[in-house]
């Protein structure tokens, strides 16, 4: 029997959707993105433990992992300056699931203080800050001076025979102190000792006449009256010593000296990787709760565009460069 065009027209239909029955799945899934990142994170911290740069990391960690839905994994790599844990994150691959909490030692000051440096700022693409501790230029609570203008007429009263004290050469402690004497034509010892810790054991123990220390080390002995605050070497004044001045309203403009964290990836990262950290991270640093937790350390929460970060850091090689210049260092 000849077979109808109705006939023929349902035998068609039905042989095109035996054929398009496998396919169904595999379209429903190209339809929709994978998540990413679809596995744990790590970031890379150099320096140790416990730390300042570590403590402001694991808080952002903790955001991060449940914006993401991954484990965020902190893998501490200290020493050299944060040249080993440099070295580490730029050895892992670029794909993305490796970030590096870079800082102001090893992503602006080795970069002048050491003539052979295993990487270089091409290397590295800055993403966004994550907090800013300020120095703030305190001397022993025992001590007559009560302002910087005070600090210097003594220096300059008694010239080399005064000392400032630092978390170790090359520390933005030291800097300071050596941006200080070139600001003023004074020439008051530097002692560096072994970390922050000793060299503010020492100051209020009276064997170094003044320092700029990190605020989160030096707020509680200023808090208990151990140590004065006579400037901070902020842009603005800190909310945690709103009664100090900065180093500008002190009568030293462009005296600006902060221990930075902020995160890098590598500078051949896939662009599309790069753009979804540009999103995931600086949406997380917007989070209240991370901030206000950034606030309680005595530091300024980050968050800057990807734009100005990367600025910021070149300023930052520049304004140290010239420091380490004029003070002839070397750390190689």
């Amino acid at each position: 029997m000849e077979e109808t065009t109705v006939h023929r027209a349902k035998r068609a239909t039905l042989a095109l959707w035996c054929a398009l029955a496998p396919l169904a799945p595999l379209a429903a899934t190209g339809a929709a993105e994978p998540a990413w990142p679809a596995r744990p994170v790590t970031i890379i911290v150099p320096g140790a433990a416990g730390g300042t740069i570590d403590i402001p990391i694991r808080m952002l960690a903790q955001k991060l992992g449940a914006r993401i839905g991954q484990p965020v994994v902190i893998d501490n790599r200290p020493g050299s300056g944060g040249i080993i844990g440099t070295q580490v994150f730029l050895h892992a691959p670029a794909d993305g699931y490796t970030l590096l909490a870079g800082n102001v030692g090893p992503q602006a000051i080795n970069y002048s203080a050491y003539q052979r440096l295993a990487y270089r700022p091409s290397d590295l693409l800055p993403i966004t800050d994550v907090i800013a501790f300020p120095n703030v230029l305190v001397v022993n609570a025992q001590s007559p001076v009560r302002s910087v203008a005070e600090l210097v007429a003594q220096l300059k009263q008694q010239p080399g025979r005064l000392s400032f004290g630092s978390a170790g050469i090359g520390q933005t402690s030291h800097l300071a102190g050596e941006l200080l004497k070139m600001r003023t034509g004074t020439d008051p010892i530097h002692v560096p000792y072994k970390g922050s810790t000793p060299a503010t054991t020492a100051l209020l123990a009276g064997e170094t006449t003044f320092q700029f220390d990190n605020l989160t080390q030096a707020l509680p002995h200023i808090r208990a009256g151990k140590l004065r605050a006579l400037a901070v070497t902020a842009a603005q004044r800190v909310p945690a010593l709103p009664e100090v001045p900065t180093m500008a309203q002190a009568g030293f403009d462009d005296f600006l000296s902060t221990a930075w964290v902020g995160i890098f990836v590598a500078a051949n990262t896939p662009p599309a990787i790069v753009s979804q950290w540009k999103t995931l991270l600086t949406g997380t640093m917007q989070d209240p709760d991370l901030q206000a937790q950034i606030r309680k350390l005595g530091g300024l929460p980050g968050g800057q565009s990807p734009e100005n970060f990367a600025a910021f850091v070149a300023a930052e090689r520049e304004r140290w460069a010239a420091v380490i210049r004029n003070a002839h260092l070397s750390l190689d």
